[in-house]
């Protein structure tokens, strides 16, 4: 199952899994980054429930915005290996 989902989400990983310089990586750096991805997400689904019985097409700016950001979070998260992580976060 994560290899298909590896595989779905490759044009994602693969930008955050390059490299050859030396990382340092924290395990709390992953669980943060999940943390943060869902509060994302939950931002996103309560501006969409808010913004629903407004015809304006800009309210859904914000959705679509904090949607990518949860959705690459969760997937460098979730399915990115180490690397992955440490360069959302930016090694030092």
């Amino acid at each position: 199952m994560k290899n298909s989902l590896r595989a779905i989400f490759s044009p994602i990983l693969n930008y955050f899994e390059k490299g050859d310089e030396p990382y340092t990586y924290k395990p709390l750096n992953r669980k943060i980054l999940i943390f943060m991805s869902t509060l994302f997400l939950s931002l996103a689904i309560v501006v969409a429930y808010l913004s629903r019985e407004n015809s304006d097409l800009g309210y859904l700016i914000p959705v679509v915005v904090f949607s990518a950001i949860a959705l690459i979070g969760l997937v460098v998260g979730l399915l990115g290996n180490d690397r992955a992580v440490t360069k959302i976060w930016g090694s030092r």
